[in-house]
């Protein structure tokens, strides 16, 4: 609901600071605040041609993407949130053919971010963990793409975080819990957002 009443009305409060002004594809009004995923991502993206490729690296019923959005030449790939409670996830439940390659395809984003080798990405903070995979998956591809996490502050009814701070820390705990270094090739294109509800409670 935030996010759509955002990408509505306050689309402001969206904006990574060093990307162009981003186009919101995804939800939109118009388009029954539809979500995409898999092939229908890509499309939506204006990369439907790479579908193929992404069948290779991950199954069907990969993350479905509560945002997409163009600034300018630049692919935007959104996962947002109202509570820590829905960041901490566990791991995958996908079937045994669809977890060794799931597997297969983490191993590949933990090495190339210079992840340590004892970490496992499918069993704590999966769906961190994915967004990550599918963002250097893309980058792979030549596709110039960023990640955005938009983290929700003070939304009572889900007893949501009220500072920022609260949020960092469990990006912190995540990142350490993947083992991922203080910094890697990603790191530069992923984006933390802070968005109170309070500007958005009164938009219809």
């Amino acid at each position: 609901m935030w996010l759509q009443r955002a990408i509505a009305s306050r689309p402001d409060l969206l904006q990574p600071a060093p990307l162009p002004r981003v186009r919101w594809l995804s939800p939109l009004a118009d388009d029954d605040f539809a979500e995409y995923r898999d092939a229908a991502f890509l499309t939506r993206l204006g990369h439907g041609a790479l579908a193929p490729a992404l069948s290779a690296f991950w199954p069907r019923g990969g993350p479905q993407w509560d945002a997409l959005g163009r600034a300018g030449d630049t692919v935007i790939l959104v996962e947002a949130k109202a509570h820590i409670g829905e960041f901490l996830t566990g791991g995958t439940k996908a079937s045994p053919a669809s977890r060794a390659r799931i597997d297969a395809a983490l191993a590949e984003a933990k090495t190339a971010l210079g992840a340590a080798p004892v970490s496992d990405w499918s069993q704590v903070f999966y769906q961190y963990a994915n967004r990550l995979a599918h963002l250097w998956w893309l980058r792979e591809q030549g596709v110039a793409a960023e990640l955005v996490f938009v983290s929700f502050l003070g939304d009572t009814e889900s007893r949501g975080p009220e500072h920022a701070d609260s949020w960092r820390t469990a990006f912190a705990a995540a990142d350490h819990a993947l083992g991922l270094p203080a910094r890697h090739k990603l790191s530069r294109h992923v984006h933390h957002l802070f968005p109170p509800v309070a500007a958005l409670a009164k938009i219809a």
